[in-house]
């Protein structure tokens, strides 16, 4: 369990580090103040000299982490739970001076927890048109920062009653593809370690912040079985581990257009060029269908490539020209050569996919000639099913550090801390992540 979060934790870290230098949203480090060096409690901010309070050094990095779409997601719940866990663990464990072992153990609890929450609804918190990892993050923050402070289960209790007062987070951000997606994740990192603080100066919180019709699951899922199953859930928590299946993502665009891109990737390396094809039909997973591939037109016509992360003819055209989905795609306007052959992109709505518990994809590729080629992807690349080697997520930790400009020694150095140190350092961690 221990080396599975060591990977996910230096995931998180190395897609936050390169989003400090080449995401959308590289300004949201002006929020960290650089006075706080000189207080008594201090936490790191990707890439900056400046300091910042553990609440907004989570805000931070968790916004970071989130806006290159290039994190880590559990497939079953429709969590990013590293984008809220891993922000808010190192900043709590800087500022209590917290070991490292502690550190993995409080973002591993934390990971749980929010799956279990998102397998407990359902999808019922999506569908009610709330991102789940932004609702739920405040509870696992809330129960990352408690551990790393040693509170008790009251201070506990009264941490989670008041994180259920902060979830928030729509998807609205599909409709011009703002940015706000991104710091979701960090706020709920932010509000977590504020219910806990909050939580230590008096300030109580419902025990039955999960139950009834005033409960979360009730107000952001519409759900009233759902508490029930999350008690259900909760019952192996410490026991059995569901962070070992979580997904590694490899290009940077949402997760449920990944096997869409495998599938064109195939198509490709069979030797049929863009300029050959007429039509390509996806069927897609009805369940998503709002977030890439609705309203369609809006789709195929990107305004800006940030919007791009979520279309699925977009991408799928990109790759199909040759292109990989890394975070240089996804910078300023929607290319004219991409947005042509994704003119050339339909879709058919995908009834009984076997969606949320795998991510499959099918397309259909019809050539100008008349020729017609069906590849479909089974499930996602980096899940349980098909799970990516350590190599490859090392490599791409790699990848991700050059690109915010670490130093090669300095990469070498950090990635051998955090998954081979027998109690990672977290000031060295620290200090290898600012600038």
């Amino acid at each position: 369990m221990t080396a599975s979060a060591r990977l996910h934790f230096l995931d998180a870290i190395g897609v936050g580090f390169a989003a400090s230098v080449v995401g959308p949203v590289t300004k949201v480090s002006g929020l960290a103040n650089p006075a706080q060096e000189n207080s008594g409690h201090r936490a790191s901010v990707f890439n900056s000299a400046a300091y910042a309070s553990s609440s907004v050094s989570a805000l931070i990095n968790g916004t970071l982490i989130h806006s290159l779409e290039f994190d880590d997601t559990h497939g079953a719940s429709i969590v990013h739970g590293s984008s809220v866990v891993a922000p808010t663990a190192l900043a709590v464990a800087e500022d209590v001076r917290a070991s490292g072992t502690d550190l993995l153990a409080a973002f591993t609890m934390g990971w749980e927890l929010m799956i279990r929450m998102g397998m407990a609804s359902q999808g019922s918190i999506q569908a009610n048109g709330f991102q789940t990892t932004s609702t739920v993050g405040p509870f696992g923050a809330a129960v990352v920062t408690a551990l790393l402070h040693g509170s008790d289960s009251t201070l506990l209790a009264n941490a989670l009653g008041i994180a259920g007062s902060t979830p928030a987070g729509n998807f609205a951000f599909l409709d011009h593809g703002d940015t706000t997606k991104a710091m979701q994740p960090g706020w709920a990192a932010h509000s977590g370690i504020m219910s806990f603080e909050l939580a230590s100066l008096g300030i109580t919180g419902p025990t039955g912040v999960f139950d009834g019709t005033r409960g979360f699951f009730a107000i952001y899922g519409d759900d009233h079985e759902a508490a029930q199953r999350f008690e259900d859930y909760a019952a192996d928590i410490g026991t059995k581990w569901h962070l070992p299946g979580t997904a590694f993502k490899g290009i940077a665009c949402c997760h449920y257009i990944h096997p869409f891109v495998e599938a064109a990737e195939q198509v490709v390396k069979g030797g049929l060029v863009a300029a050959d094809i007429e039509l390509v039909t996806c069927d897609v997973p009805v369940e998503v269908i709002d977030i890439i591939a609705e309203p369609w037109a809006a789709r195929q016509h990107v305004r800006n490539a940030h919007e791009a992360r979520w279309s699925l003819p977009y991408v799928t055209a990109a790759t199909l020209l040759g292109r990989r989905s890394m975070p240089d795609l996804f910078v300023g306007v929607g290319e004219s050569e991409i947005v042509a052959v994704a003119e050339r992109v339909e879709y058919r709505p995908w009834v009984d996919s076997g969606f949320p518990d795998r991510y499959p994809a099918r397309i259909t590729v019809r050539s100008v000639g008349g020729a017609v080629q069906v590849v479909e992807i089974d499930d996602v690349l980096g899940g349980s099913r098909r799970s990516m080697p350590e190599s490859a997520v090392v490599d791409k930790a790699k990848w991700c550090f050059g690109a915010g400009g670490m130093s090669e020694s300095t990469s070498e150095l950090l990635i051998n801390e955090i998954l081979n140190a027998t109690d990672p350092d977290v000031a060295r961690i620290g200090r290898a992540l600012r600038n």
